[in-house]
């Protein structure tokens, strides 16, 4: 029952999230300049685009839910999907739950902290606390996690709207001299842009979330690329137009020092008004948390369902009718994240983690054309496209690791890869002795969240 409309809201109102207001200032402290700094969010926009189009092409030829994982199945089989389900679970989507919940407490706690950075002890526990709540509201109730993400979507066009207009008023009045010679001092190398474009593209996550619910669109075959193809670009011009808004009122050096880019942004602008500002975007942060918590609870449960993981993470709690277990793990683990984590190094891991799937799973549709020549594929996407896509996913995950090498890329290499381990011993060959631990532990769990599969 979804239309073109409700098609081009669902991709606008899950990317835009947490990611315009945070990722500006690593962005620009990656390249240095203007210029580069308005080119990078242009070019991250268009590679989204690319990508879902070559996802649209997957995804009305197989259409299951569950985004990459029943793609990577087809393609290569049972390994790498499971190794994309292990990754998603205990990597990408808790730490993406983490990375909001800490931006909401940074911008939640800026206006208590004028003119310096809050206490990173204050962050964390804020953070830890949103987690909590939205994990119970989710745990308790459908209906109340989905009426909380329809008020919050509201609140984030809201701002997003003030932002762009108080720019062009700007604009209009001659604000243009943070624009001059808008290449010079730009720092630029292969690393340097890899990472600029991890945080960029962190703003456009969720450009694939149509893919989740393919099933339900109405005429899947017109509204799907067409959805991708108005959607993705409208937000593209929202991002590229809240970047010019701010650099209008603050010069680089001046948004890189700033603790809340749009807090600042605030002050200097919609005085008195400025409260408004840090309001509204904990309530887009909040929203996009909610939603990320909805969708991947929903991800657990499928591979708990497929057997994959845990028999336990794939049932459902009787009086509310909601995958409480999943959601309640999932929460767990994001609050792991947010201990040692700052936003910066999250997002690292987070794009690096991300992006070796999404080039395997275009990898795996450029496979397929060759493999399954059989499969029927009402969307065909120029051969071109997918091949770009898996290029600059390779460039995206080696350029950091070869020009500023870190042991975290390789510890997050070899986590990817324990997950064989894991895969031999306990899907493979389902030992007896694991089967003896995780009965009991089971029922006592099923006992305790009144939860039946």
């Amino acid at each position: 029952k979804v239309g073109l409309i409700s098609g081009i809201c669902m991709i606008v109102g899950t990317i835009i999230g947490s990611g315009i207001f945070v990722s500006p200032k690593s962005v620009l402290a990656n390249v240095g300049a203007v210029g580069p700094c308005l080119t990078t969010w242009a070019a991250c926009g268009v590679l989204a685009t690319l990508g879902a189009l070559c996802f649209a092409e997957l995804g009305t030829m197989i259409t299951k839910s569950g985004g990459e994982y029943p793609y990577l199945m087809e393609a290569f089989g049972p390994i790498p999907a499971f190794l994309f389900s292990w990754t998603s679970l205990i990597v990408t989507k808790p730490s993406s739950f983490a990375i909001i919940c800490l931006s909401f407490a940074e911008y939640a706690s800026a206006p208590f902290y004028p003119g310096c950075d809050p206490p990173p002890v204050v962050t964390k526990c804020l953070a830890a606390a949103a987690i909590v709540v939205i994990t119970l509201v989710n745990s308790l109730s459908v209906k109340l996690g989905s009426y909380l993400q329809n008020f919050l979507t509201a609140a984030k066009m809201i701002i997003v709207t003030i932002i762009i207009v108080s720019g062009i008023v700007l604009l209009a009045q001659g604000k243009t001299e943070n624009f001059k010679d808008s290449f010079k001092d730009s720092t630029i190398s292969v690393s340097s842009i890899g990472l600029a474009f991890y945080n960029g593209l962190w703003a456009y996550d969720g450009w694939n979330q149509l893919n989740y619910i393919t099933e339900e669109l109405k005429n899947p075959y017109r509204n799907l690329p067409l959805s991708i193809i108005i959607g993705i670009p409208l937000v593209t011009v929202c991002y590229v137009l809240i970047n010019i808004s701010y650099f209008t009122v603050m010069t680089s050096t001046e948004l890189l020092q700033s603790q809340a880019v749009a807090v600042t942004f605030g002050d200097r602008v919609l005085y008195p008004a400025s409260w408004i500002v840090p309001l509204f975007v904990v309530f887009s942060t909040i929203g996009s948390a909610n939603g990320t918590c909805f969708t991947a609870g929903r991800l657990v449960y499928v591979a708990g369902r497929e057997g994959h993981m845990l028999k336990v993470l794939s049932y459902i709690s009787i009086k509310r009718l909601t995958p409480a277990p999943a959601i309640i793990f999932y929460g767990a683990i994001a609050i792991i994240y947010i201990i040692p984590g700052d936003i910066n190094t999250l997002i690292n891991y987070f794009s690096f983690a991300v992006w070796i799937f999404y080039g395997l799973t275009i990898l795996g549709l450029i496979v397929m054309r060759f493999t399954r020549k059989e499969l029927q594929r009402p969307i065909r996407v120029p051969i071109v496209i997918p091949v770009i896509v898996v290029l600059v996913s390779v460039v995206l995950v080696l350029a950091p690791i070869i020009s500023a090498p870190e042991l975290a890329y390789l510890y997050c290499v070899l986590f990817i890869l324990s997950g064989l381990i894991v895969y031999v011993l306990f899907v493979h060959f389902k030992f007896n002795w694991a089967k003896k631990i995780s009965e009991p532990i089971t029922m006592h769990l099923q006992m305790l969240l009144e939860v039946v599969p």
